[in-house]
């Protein structure tokens, strides 16, 4: 069982040739509304992947989260700890241009009021194989998961995004940490990948950083390096490929997979969910990575 402690939003999508700069009005071509969060994303891609999965968070009242709610369930993941809450679910303002490249704005709405896992939280994330956690929720929150699953002995995967500083205490709990390059720069103030992946190791037990289209390196404080080439693929949407990576990723160590193969398999997912428009209908299925591999 593979749980995710994290967010659900609405994404709002808006597609044009190229993206407005600041005080600049563009004109769309077309506009999706497509639920995502980077927990639910990340829910779904593990359910599509192959693996059972939990998810705990909130929507609000309003229609959007009754909409994520029937895209988590029909996608296959256990909502009995998704709660709702009085106000607005979550939203994403995300403009996609025509080389596939993204900005998003994201608006906490119900995922702001998770301030910590709740008892049957708890008992959930205690009988999990692997917990996904991501910076969506308040980091207090974040924390206390990330503790629940290290007392319990489930390694904990963290995507340090939105990028911003980490408190140790979080960190000491984390087994292993995904970033992108941005982020990994962000986090370590070191701007080169592999330097950014020696700094990360100093702080956590095992690191990812994603390339994009050049692939991901991957450590461990044992001294294991490996590198894995990206796919040359033709990228339509690049929204949900981290998420898409990440929930593929969690399917294939809970599998007992060794890094190196793990990290292809998130590899081919990811390539597969960015040749797809949308976050959650990116993303593909275990049928489809297995066939691609």
């Amino acid at each position: 069982m593979i749980t995710v402690f994290g967010s659900a939003n609405m994404d709002l999508v808006a597609y044009t040739a190229t993206a407005p700069k600041l005080g600049e009005t563009v004109t769309g071509r077309t506009f999706a509304t497509i639920p995502g969060g980077k927990g639910a994303n990340q829910a779904i891609a593990a359910s599509r992947a192959g693996a059972d999965v939990a998810f705990i968070g909130a929507v609000g009242e309003d229609g959007f989260g009754i909409t994520m709610r029937s895209t988590l369930v029909d996608s296959g993941v256990d909502v009995s700890l998704l709660r709702q809450v009085d106000g607005s679910s979550g939203i994403a303002h995300i403009v996609v241009d025509d080389a596939g490249d993204n900005s998003i704005i994201v608006v906490p709405g119900a995922n702001g009021t998770v301030t910590g896992p709740s008892g049957d939280d708890l008992a959930m994330i205690a009988g999990s194989d692997v917990l996904l956690l991501q910076l969506e929720l308040p980091i207090e929150a974040v924390t206390a998961a990330a503790q629940a699953a290290q007392v319990s002995g489930a390694p904990v995967i963290l995507t340090p995004a939105p990028a911003r500083p980490l408190p140790d205490e979080l960190l000491d709990a984390v087994t292993l940490i995904v970033p992108n390059e941005h982020e990994a720069a962000a986090i370590t103030g070191v701007a080169d990948a592999a330097g950014a992946l020696e700094a990360l190791l100093k702080r956590v037990p095992e690191a990812v950083i994603t390339l994009g289209s050049k692939g991901c390196l991957y450590g461990s404080r044992s001294g294991e390096r490996v590198s894995v080439p990206g796919e040359h693929v033709e990228a339509v949407d690049t929204t949900a490929a981290g998420d898409t990576f990440v929930g593929a990723l969690a399917v294939a160590r809970a599998e007992g997979k060794a890094p190196a193969e793990a990290l292809r398999f998130a590899t081919v997912a990811a390539a597969l969910s960015v040749q797809r428009a949308g976050a959650s209908t990116s993303m593909p299925t275990r049928e489809e990575i297995d066939a691609a591999l």
